[in-house]
């Protein structure tokens, strides 16, 4: 959601420096920003909501005094834009400042504590526990580091952290779990930052740190702090012969691809939604005699797949309906009873506001699922869920796509609950499945980067792909098209298939059919349909023996709850379109006639 940048340096001051960081930073989207130093026992702070040269401008971000200091830009998933929610962000004394990348899942928890034992919160942000979380343990140890440590064994969710202190104005702690961060070591100057390109001028040694692991570091040394075993550890460092263009794409060619290789953790920050925003939205489709689900292109996607999601866990029937034809299609039908669920990465797009304004004048209740919390959507819903993706700079959606999957299925399981529609054994199985979800999808792009290289180059000369599927899998059709047909501009069509399609397939020449066939009810029809094809790339359990036979290509996937199927093997198909793009010379990060958000009628 966030990036952040710290470091320490021998002589001068470090806020030009870090300033300098946070502008290489921007690529990744923010809507505020920050920096913290320390000079002479003493804490210096200037942040603001807005651009960074707006607030550089108001603020003069480079004339902080100190050799020690951390920055950030934020991506507003608690509390919304503002100048107390921007990072670092400080305890009640002033004295200690910290950055934060991720989510704390039980901060409403240790809110709460923390103010039972007198600590002000300033910020809407879950950022702020950790400041006083350490303020609080440094008045029992009145050590910083020990503060620190015993801070972040508190927490729960993801987080990149960086905390400085006046109390110990010569060294930063950091920790990580679940968002990245790397150390950079220089000489007589280290640095810590989400990615390299904020000191790749500075140095190109890296460390990068582990889950579990945090690390002290000064102007001359560093110690890494492994939180499994409570013990100090030594890790060289690596050179890397980065530029700054490369830098800014982790080492990735481009965008798309880094965003495609991340969903692991994005996933991670989306499932540590916190519950009260899941109830609330539950309880308002519960009551709902009607419940629709409104969206356009990628986010239309992920609703149809969250329609079987609501009606296998929940027993809850929704209606799917394109942005642009809801309210020709359903709008005579709706009424103060109706709860419709709009899903808008950007919380931007025009067909999706238009059919919001109509809806309100319907007197509907408005619920959203958006990646923006400052958005119109979130202005105008009722409730509302952040994804919690993180910004995407590729234009094709990818993490955003498996993010909202992942916002329909912890809502349908929230339902299934709620509804008593699940057994508390099925509740337990579902919960433990859903924790795999991360690892399960980095194994899968790791396994199949190479194999849909080979099949990206293939599919580069056809004239026309097809892309077919049934049940929920109809969806993972539905995006693998949209995606090859974004990126590659090859004619692609999605199909729920039937026996007639196949036979005019079968006439088609130039052609490749990429099926979905899950081990599920519709896996027999399936294999009957698709057998008799040329150039099947078939996509399906790695248990399922009897695909190997019938497939041309076969990608084989792990077997996981076949709700869960559309998270996985949509990522084969997000690499194919950008491998496939790749082989035809076409840039995947700007595709020609796509906006991020068609914010225009």
């Amino acid at each position: 959601m966030c990036r952040i940048f710290g470091g320490v340096i021998e002589k001068g001051n470090i806020a030009p420096i870090l300033l300098i960081g946070l502008k290489r930073l921007e690529y990744g989207g923010y809507d505020s920003a920050g920096i913290a130093t320390i000079f002479e026992k003493k804490l210096f702070l200037k942040k603001d909501k807005g651009k960074i040269d707006e607030i550089h401008q108001r603020l003069k971000l480079d004339d902080l005094p100190g050799n020690i200091g951390i920055a950030h830009t934020r991506w507003a998933t608690h509390g919304a834009p503002s100048k107390a929610n921007a990072h670092p962000i400080l305890d009640c004394k002033g004295t200690i400042a910290v950055v934060h990348n991720g989510i704390i899942d039980n901060f409403f928890a240790l809110k709460k504590e923390l103010e039972q034992t007198g600590h002000n919160f300033i910020s809407k942000t879950d950022t702020e526990v950790v400041a006083h979380l350490v303020e609080e343990n440094y008045m029992q140890t009145h050590d910083f580091i020990k503060s620190c440590i015993m801070s972040i064994k508190r927490l729960e969710g993801s987080y990149a952290i960086a905390i400085i202190s006046s109390l110990d104005d010569e060294k930063i702690f950091v920790a990580k779990k679940d968002s990245p961060l790397l150390l950079g070591i220089g000489k007589n100057e280290n640095f810590v930052a989400s990615d390299a390109v904020a000191f790749i001028d500075r140095t190109k040694e890296i460390i990068a740190l582990n889950d579990n692991e945090g690390a002290i570091i000064t102007k001359s040394s560093y110690l890494i702090y492994d939180f499994n075993t409570d013990n100090y550890i030594k890790r060289k460092s690596k050179v890397y012969d980065w530029n700054f263009d490369i830098a800014s794409k982790a080492g990735y060619d481009h965008f798309m691809l880094k965003e495609i290789m991340e969903q692991p953790i994005s996933i991670s920050w989306t499932s540590n939604i916190q519950k009260p925003y899941l109830d609330l939205i539950s309880e308002y489709m519960d009551k709902s005699n009607k419940v629709f689900l409104v969206a356009s292109g990628t986010s239309y996607n992920s609703c149809i797949a969250g329609s079987y999601y609501y009606s296998n866990l929940a027993n809850l029937a929704t209606y799917p309906s394109i942005a642009s034809e809801f309210i020709d299609q359903f709008g005579n039908s709706i009424d103060i009873n109706t709860s419709i669920l709009f899903v808008s990465q950007s919380g931007e797009t025009m067909d999706v506001i238009q059919a919001v304004e109509y809806a309100r004048m319907k007197a509907s209740t408005i619920l959203a699922i958006t990646n923006i919390a400052y958005s119109t959507l979130t202005r105008l819903a009722r409730a509302y869920i952040l994804q919690q993706s993180g910004p995407e700079i590729g234009v094709a959606a990818t993490k955003t796509y498996t993010s909202q999957l992942m916002v329909h299925l912890m809502l349908a399981f929230n339902l299934g609950k709620k509804r008593g529609k699940l057994s508390q054994d099925e509740i337990d199985k579902l919960k433990q499945e859903i924790e795999t979800i991360p690892k399960i999808m980095a194994t899968t792009l790791d396994r199949q980067k190479d194999n849909v290289k080979k099949i990206a180059k293939m599919i580069s000369n056809k004239q026309h792909v097809f892309f077919i599927g049934k049940g929920v899998n109809y969806a993972t059709a539905l995006e693998g098209r949209l995606k090859l047909l974004e990126i590659s501009y090859i004619p692609s069509t999605s199909l729920n298939v039937t026996k007639k399609d196949i036979d005019a397939i079968n006439e088609e020449k130039n052609i490749a059919v990429v099926a979905i066939i899950a081990p599920d009810a519709n896996r027999k029809i399936l294999i009957d349909y698709v057998q008799h094809l040329k150039d099947i790339i078939i996509l399906g359990s790695e248990e399922d023996n009897e695909l190997k036979e019938i497939s041309d290509y076969l990608i084989s996937l792990p077997n996981v709850n076949i709700l869960f199927t559309p998270l996985i093997y949509v990522l084969p198909l997000q690499l194919l379109a950008y491998y496939t793009a790749t082989y035809k010379d076409i840039d995947p990060d700007k595709p020609r006639n796509l906006a991020k958000s068609v914010t225009v009628s």
